[in-house]
């Protein structure tokens, strides 16, 4: 092939060190704006031009878009020169009659990733796909052409979270964690700030701080995967000190809701749990981004499958709705209505304290609701899984208290 002109950036020097790296296996862990995009475009259009096939995906289709306006803008003399051939509509640019291919697509999931393969495969915002992209689709598509895989991730703060697909919001900082402790040659873990970018402004950065919490800045400015606030009402040890792999035969059981009322489908709460003498087990997450519909048919189902006492729901956002959608799924399910009067500290503050007694006990691992626990912090807005098991384990403490009042009241 005759030589052609590329418009490639010049890349930082963090970009340099893993543009420069030969590991199979690559993750990059950056600030927002810290370059990690541009930079494996740099990559891409350096493999693709070696010949290699060469296939990049993002969740959605305006972070594709800042990768793929680099790619063109970089082979646009070439595409213009008829040696390579544009397919605006896939996102895809090929040298034809090779296997020779650049293309850019979203994926959030394995579904979306089949039916294509690469020598060089880039999941972008890793750490908001799902863990089954790499796992069960990119991880054998590597194995005819012993190819490289690329994974980029900014550690998200708890409120971006609610976007991610993954069934583990940490799978990326663990992924990071495992390159770093790699000694077979085949991994490589590269991280760098937003401060990193020499073509942002350093002011601008340090504005942010006085917008955004210092967990969500330290994490998505400096990248940085913070695995609990130090001010946070939970601790992942006393979660983990109390966790079992099964409940004893449970005295109450409930379903609590924290609603949403959006026709779109923002995530709703919906948390299973019971109660055995002084001791509180939480069963079940069925925590889902749906519609109000949707969410009353996931706390109906769950109230039916664990043969529950009642549905606890907040009445703040939505009102007597709220029961009316829970009913029009089940006219006879028993449901209480709770009205937050206080701030969501106090309310919050008596459950932290039962998880401090030991007398909390999650069946299982939640990793989502319990990465809300440990990030979330008095005065932040509160995330729904963690609002919804507030109020079923505040429930369920409450109807506890009543009933000892009742037994001192006769005497027992």
């Amino acid at each position: 092939m005759p030589e052609l002109q590329v418009r490639l950036p010049r890349p930082h020097p963090r970009q340099l060190e893993f543009l420069a790296s030969k590991r199979p296996r690559r993750i990059i862990r950056a600030g927002r704006r810290g370059g990690k995009t541009i930079g494996v475009a740099i990559l891409a259009v350096e493999s693709f031009l070696d010949g290699k096939r060469v296939l990049y995906t993002a969740p959605t289709q305006d972070q594709v878009d800042t990768f793929w306006r680099t790619v063109v803008r970089a082979l646009q003399p070439a595409i213009d020169a008829g040696v390579f051939a544009l397919n605006k509509t896939t996102h895809a640019i090929e040298r034809p009659g090779t296997e020779q291919k650049i293309r850019a697509k979203t994926a959030w999931n394995a579904d979306t990733l089949r039916g294509d393969y690469a020598d060089l495969l880039i999941f972008d915002e890793w750490q908001l796909m799902a863990e089954d992209a790499w796992e069960t689709v990119g991880a054998p598509m590597m194995a005819d052409r012993n190819g490289t895989a690329v994974f980029i991730y900014t550690p998200p703060s708890l409120r971006s979270r609610s976007a991610s697909k993954a069934i583990d919001p940490r799978h990326a900082a663990r992924m990071y964690a495992r390159a770093q402790q790699d000694d077979t040659g085949r991994w490589a873990a590269f991280s760098f700030p937003s401060q990193a970018n020499p073509h942002i402004s350093a002011e601008a950065l340090d504005d942010l701080a006085q917008d955004m919490t210092s967990i969500a800045y330290r994490m998505e400015i400096l990248a940085e995967d913070v695995d609990e606030n130090p001010a946070a009402l939970w601790t992942r040890k006393i979660i983990e000190n109390a966790r079992v792999l099964k409940a004893p035969e449970l005295d109450r059981i409930a379903v609590g809701i924290d609603p949403s009322v959006t026709a779109t489908g923002d995530e709703a709460g919906v948390l299973v749990a019971g109660r055995c003498g002084d001791e509180y087990y939480v069963i079940e997450d069925r925590s889902l981004q749906a519609s109000p519909i949707e969410w009353a048919r996931a706390a109906v189902i769950a109230y039916h499958a664990h043969m529950a006492d009642r549905i606890i729901a907040e009445s703040n956002n939505g009102g007597e709705m709220v029961a009316q959608t829970l009913r029009t799924v089940d006219p006879a399910v028993p449901i209480r209505l709770v009205t937050a009067s206080r701030g969501k500290a106090p309310r919050a503050e008596p459950i932290s304290a039962l998880y401090e007694q030991g007398r909390v006990h999650h069946v299982g691992a939640f990793p989502a609701l319990e990465d809300e626990m440990c990030h979330w912090t008095p005065g932040d807005p509160s995330p729904n899984r963690m609002d919804a098991l507030v109020w079923v384990l505040t429930e369920l403490r409450a109807r506890s208290a009543r009933k000892i009042i009742d037994r001192r009241r006769i005497g027992l």
